[in-house]
């Protein structure tokens, strides 16, 4: 995939935000998959592991490098053991938000301020790199398709799928096999880490429900 330096949750916050269209404004205002990208990420490098469902930091000293992840990490040492539920939802603006700046300082968003009714200051946001993100979109989609074998596809890739597919943001009906087969896959090289994936999709999945119901 292009998109190397992309992290997890920068790449489905992205997705997020071509999945509402422009109208929806800033990625839908949907952080759910920006911070199930941010927790998943942070178990592949080995710095959240899973205990019993609960989100465990391993080294309170430790740092991923990057100020999103750094951010989130520092979040669930600070706070109460919670399950991997929990932190998909659980103040996941902040990490949206952080995805977001962090997105624009690289070039993939556009920050615009302007004022509503002339007077009240907002910033409004908006893709710079339309053409690249709709690639990303489609290789995702190819992903899921099953057009390419699970065992030649990236971890990374196979994770940011399984992720995009739980929160909805291809408008496909992947079969729960191939999934499973995606799931497995994103986890290959971790121990562990499958099953933090099927948590973290799972909850996504669950809060996509509650959030349209009525």
């Amino acid at each position: 995939m292009s998109n190397g330096p992309l992290t997890l949750s920068a790449r489905l916050c992205l997705l997020a935000w071509e999945a509402a269209g422009p109208a929806a404004g800033a990625g839908g205002h949907r952080p759910a998959p920006a911070r199930a990208g941010a927790l998943v990420e942070l178990a592949r490098r080995g710095l959240l592991i899973d205990e019993d469902g609960i989100a465990t930091p391993v080294d309170l000293d430790a740092s991923a490098g990057d100020a999103v992840l750094d951010g989130l990490l520092e979040l669930v040492r600070e706070s109460r053991p919670h399950p991997w539920r929990t932190w998909v939802t659980l103040r996941a603006r902040v990490t949206f938000d952080a995805v977001r700046e962090q997105l624009v300082a690289d070039g993939w968003l556009r920050a615009e301020k302007r004022r509503v009714l002339g007077v009240f200051p907002t910033v409004e946001y908006a893709l710079e790199r339309g053409a690249v993100v709709e690639a990303l979109r489609e290789e995702t989609r190819r992903t899921l398709h099953g057009a390419v074998p699970v065992a030649g596809i990236p971890e990374r890739d196979a994770a940011v799928a399984v992720l995009a597919a739980a929160a909805d943001l291809l408008d496909e009906n992947t079969p729960d096999r191939r999934i499973e087969e995606l799931t497995e896959r994103a986890g290959a090289s971790t121990p562990g880490l499958a099953a933090i994936v099927r948590r973290v999709s799972s909850a996504v999945t669950a809060g996509r429900a509650v959030a349209a119901t009525p």
